[in-house]
């Protein structure tokens, strides 16, 4: 889930704000920055194992206009098949097979095998429903887009958008030595994101979160009726069930990225930062002063 900022500092005495060994204590966080945040954390959580949910009854993917056993159009499935010491669980991957007994297709205790695409531990709800799973997942889309068109309002109003997210050349130019920091494990606590963290969150706000949502569009016989272009754009709704699949997955990837990522830069900072809005700079930025 992306922790966009908004580098508005305020003026506060430096008596209050100043330690020997360490930066400045700034107002880096907007209140609707904390909220949007929170609120995708709570949705995505929810879409993805309600998504999950709905994935299996139908567990396997294809691209192309139409799908069935006439088509050989799959690129990735997962099932259960017959084998001499008992059933096992496949997973099929553009035409590579391999045995995922107890992950995929089949999982559950020995005895009592569940033949499912992903295991009851990670579907919403955990036994097989697709009406419910159905329902929480169309109730979280639904407030997930609220929050993102509230959060895109709120940056463009603020100037969020423009001052702290979209890179500038100069960060693009600083890239190759971000990238290298970060390999080493090297953070600045800066006001401002770096040009890594803001190709990161430009991609997951400007390019990640639209695909779900066209693709999840695109899904709906309704919106194909109101929106016929969506199936144009995505060269129809099996491949727009693919392309929403692979968004999931990587904003999955994202999420653990950016886990890892806090963690290593100082958890305690980052969810400071995140929860009440202040953050805690570097030394070398402190002596630079406060913007008003």
């Amino acid at each position: 889930m992306p922790m966009t900022s908004n580098s508005i500092t305020m003026s506060v005495p430096p008596e209050t704000t100043m330690r020997p060994s360490s930066g400045s204590l700034i107002y880096r966080q907007s209140i609707w920055t904390r909220i949007t945040h929170w609120t995708w954390v709570v949705c995505l959580f929810f879409l993805l194992f309600s998504g999950l949910q709905i994935f299996n009854a139908h567990p396997t993917l294809y691209v192309g206009q139409e799908s069935g056993v006439a088509y050989d159009n799959a690129v990735f499935s997962t099932y259960a098949v017959a084998a001499p010491d008992g059933p096992q669980g496949r997973t099929r991957i553009f035409g590579w097979e391999f045995n995922t007994t107890g992950i995929l297709g089949i999982s559950g205790p020995v005895d009592r095998p569940q033949f499912r695409g992903f295991p009851s531990s990670v579907t919403i709800p955990s036994y097989q429903d697709l009406a419910t799973g159905r329902v929480v997942h169309f109730f979280f889309a639904w407030l997930f887009v609220t929050a993102l068109l509230v959060w895109l309002v709120a940056s463009l109003i603020t100037g969020h958008l423009r001052r702290d997210l979209l890179p500038t050349g100069k960060d693009l130019a600083d890239l190759p030595k971000d990238i290298a920091a970060h390999a080493r494990f090297r953070f600045h606590h800066d006001r401002s994101y770096n040009a890594l963290q803001k190709l990161a969150y430009c991609g997951v706000l400007f390019v990640l979160f639209p695909l779900i949502i066209l693709t999840g569009l695109t899904m709906s016989p309704a919106m194909n009726a109101a929106w016929p272009w969506l199936l144009d754009l995505f060269h129809g709704r099996q491949t727009a069930r693919t392309l929403h699949f692979l968004g999931m997955v990587l904003l999955v990837l994202f999420f653990v990225g950016h886990i890892l990522m806090v963690l290593a830069a100082g958890p305690i900072n980052e969810l400071r930062s995140i929860i009440t809005g202040w953050y805690r700079t570097s030394p070398a930025t402190a002596v630079e002063g406060h913007k008003p």
